[in-house]
């Protein structure tokens, strides 16, 4: 049983850690010291539902049905393809990150931006409900042990890139910090399209 909840714990991780929307929002706001916790949360509590939804039978089911699988899968690509020119377009005119003095987001404003960028993502449900789904029941029977440790990497990861996002602040307050970061995460979001369409 702690085989499988390491095994769960180091794939959900991997998975996790890659850099997304979801992660550079979580980051953006960890440096902006703003609702950090709430949205540390909502990502950890999402994981966690979608997570227990693949290895409750969801994963099997979306598998089964090749037509669902396309469908997401291409709706996945295409949503990355979307956030990568995005993210080259900001790349383009990068601009300092300073909390003193933008003016706080509302709390409903910053969970709505959160629970879009993790629930229209297609790439969350192919990581949590059918990758980590598939994978946990070959850990039977202890399938619902490999989730906890799949639930448990994801708290770990989103408490740190949140709280530990203060401590690049001082970084980010310079243009040439975000620019390298959305270059960045404009590649990743590119590689991975590609990846699904291939």
């Amino acid at each position: 049983m702690p085989a499988a909840a390491l095994s769960g714990y180091l794939t959900a991780l991997s998975l996790i850690v890659a850099i997304g929307a979801q992660n550079a929002f979580v980051l953006r706001q960890g440096i902006r010291r703003e609702h950090v916790l709430p949205v540390v949360a909502v990502c950890a509590v999402a994981d966690a539902l979608l997570i227990a939804a693949g290895i409750a039978g969801l994963g099997a089911l979306v598998t089964e049905n090749p037509a669902v699988l396309t469908v997401t899968r291409y709706a996945g690509a295409a949503f990355l393809l979307v956030l990568a020119v995005g993210a080259a377009r900001r790349a383009r005119r990068p601009e300092r990150l300073d909390p003193a003095t933008e003016g706080p987001a509302s709390l409903g404003a910053v969970l709505t931006t959160c629970l879009a960028l993790t629930f229209l993502n297609p790439h969350v449900y192919l990581d949590t409900v059918v990758l980590l789904g598939s994978l946990a029941h070959q850990h039977d029977p202890g399938a619902w042990v490999f989730g906890a440790g799949a639930v448990l990497a994801s708290i770990t990861w989103f408490t740190a890139l949140g709280f530990g996002a203060t401590y690049l602040r001082p970084v980010f307050a310079r243009p040439r910090a975000w620019q390298v970061l959305d270059i960045v995460i404009a590649v990743v979001m590119a590689t991975l399209a590609v990846t699904l369409l291939l």
